[in-house]
């Protein structure tokens, strides 16, 4: 059976994604806050965006992840899919709450303020809520089937929010600095680029070792909620 060979799988490799994220993690976590330079502008403060950016990538990441699911289990039904999107939407929304969390400290010494309705925090504040949405919708809705069907839909609609967050900074007036990387070249100095990118890869293995168990859980979760459904079934007859 494919969702049992699928399941064997992750849980063979899981450990190496795991062990991967702790040591990117660890080595990006030293190069960024012992041997990167201050910024010039903005001195030891700009240390944060070494978490804040990889909070942030990660969970765009992770939402596609859901969207990408939504549309193959509305096209194959299968329900590890189901799972798997289940799972992202619930890591998302804590990559989310991580980067809005970072991202209000980084403000703060910066702009002189937790928040303000930027176009790039605004969109990423939209992002968390679809995220909410979505859980609230799995966790209310009893039925199986209209579950999965109709958080997949919301899912799918709530795609719509990513390129606004990524291309915010670019389309409209913005506190928010532009893009680090983008069609006018890098604007990063390469000190910073080696810690920020090892964390950045190192967020995304720990959002796939999260993912992989997570599906894992709720594989079991709906494995056996089935089983108690026929057993149920059974008992009438």
């Amino acid at each position: 059976m494919l969702s049992t060979r699928f399941i064997g799988w992750l849980r063979r490799y899981e450990k190496w994604f795991g062990i991967a994220a702790v040591i990117l993690m660890v080595i990006g976590l030293y190069t960024g806050l012992v041997t990167s330079s201050a910024d010039y502008y903005q001195g030891e403060v700009v240390r944060i965006m070494y978490v804040h950016v990889p909070f942030a990538q990660t969970a765009m990441f992770a939402y596609s992840t859901l969207f990408f699911c939504s549309i193959w289990y509305l096209w194959k039904r299968d329900p590890i899919v189901d799972n798997a999107a289940h799972a992202a939407a619930g890591i998302a929304l804590f990559f989310t709450a991580g980067g809005l969390l970072t991202g209000s400290i980084w403000g703060k010494p910066t702009w002189n303020t937790w928040w303000t309705w930027d176009p790039r925090l605004t969109s990423f504040a939209i992002l968390f809520l679809t995220l909410v949405g979505y859980l609230m919708l799995r966790t209310f809705l009893d039925d199986k089937e209209k579950r999965a069907t109709f958080g997949a839909i919301l899912a799918i609609i709530g795609f719509i929010d990513l390129p606004i967050v990524h291309f915010s900074v670019e389309w409209w007036r913005s506190l928010h600095q532009p893009l680090s990387v983008s069609t006018r070249g890098v604007s990063i100095a390469a000190d910073m680029a080696l810690p920020l990118s090892l964390m950045s890869i190192g967020f995304t293995l720990l959002f796939t070792y999260m993912l992989m168990v997570r599906t894992q859980m709720l594989y079991l979760e709906y494995l056996l909620e089935a089983k108690q459904g026929r057993l149920m079934s059974e008992e009438r007859l």
